[in-house]
Parts: structure tokens; sequence; C-alpha cells
């Protein structure tokens, strides 16, 4: 089991820098898990997933731009992941009827299904990698992320308007 962070008489900015690091740490744990399990279960990797998800969150076709921009990577990291969903025809392109130089994606039936079979493993994995943390402490974790994510975008707006 993790040692909770040290008490140590630390600075403010230390234990920022601490907790950073905690929080990384766990993503990086949570990350590896699911891109082995996506694998092997259903030979899918995460960015796939993470596109099927968004298109079936969405419930639109989305162009490339802003899939790239939900999902926060370049459009050229969506696109080879697009590419590879459309040969296996679990998304389509289809031209946008505004312009006709900009595709739209969208979720074929298969992609459709596929997702939500994942989706159902995905959940259970994620309920498995927290299972020794009690329901309440994941609540007040939930609790205090949102209020640091609060305080992460009030922050990013008002240097945005600098």
């Amino acid at each position: 089991m993790s040692q909770p962070l040290p008490t140590d008489g630390a600075t403010p900015s230390k234990e920022s820098l601490r907790l950073w690091l905690r929080l990384l740490a766990c993503e990086n744990i949570v990350e590896s898990r699911l891109r082995t399990a996506l694998r092997d279960e259903f030979g899918v990797t995460l960015p796939q997933f993470d596109v099927l998800a968004e298109l079936e969150y969405l419930g639109r076709p989305l162009t490339m731009t802003g899939l790239s921009k939900r999902l926060m990577v370049s459009n050229g990291n969506v696109t080879g992941v697009v590419d590879r969903l459309a040969r296996e025809g679990l998304v389509e392109r289809q031209p946008s009827p505004e312009d006709r130089r900009v595709h739209l994606i969208r979720l074929t039936p298969a992609g459709r299904e596929l997702f939500y079979r994942i989706a159902e493993c995905h959940e259970r994995w994620i309920h498995e990698l927290f299972s020794g943390v009690s329901r309440e402490k994941i609540r007040q974790l939930a609790n205090l992320l949102a209020e640091l994510h609060e305080t992460l975008k009030t922050k990013e707006q008002g240097s945005s308007e600098e």
C-alpha cells in the first residue's frame, strides 16, 4: 500500500510538487493497466477507445479538428487512430454538408456495439483497480479532485484573459 505524503514541514510548493507526482504515478498505473486490458481483451488501443467513447458520448459526428480538440491531441494523432478504426469498420467518414473539404467522423453500428462491450468491461476494470479504497474515501477524493479541477480551470481562464 502507498505511503501517505510526508508531513515533514515541507514548503507549500514542495507539497504541491509531491501531490503532482503522486497524481501522475496513480494515473500511470491506471493507464498502463487499461492499455493492457484493452489490447488483450479487445485488440484496441486506449486512443481508439477514447475516439469511440467521445463519438458515443456526443451522439453526433465530429470533424477531425473537433475530435482532436475534445481529446486534447493533435490532428495528426487523431488521423492515424481514425484511419485504423475506419479500416476496421468501426467509424466512417462522411463529407460535411457545409464544406465538402471537411469530413465528419461517426460511429458505425459495429463501432457502437464494440464501444458498449468495452465500456462494460472498462467499468469493471476501474472498479477492480479502486477496490482497495473505501467508497467514502473514493467520494472524498472525487470531491477534492473536482475542487482542484475547478481551481485549475479558473486559473487557466484568468491567464488566457491577460
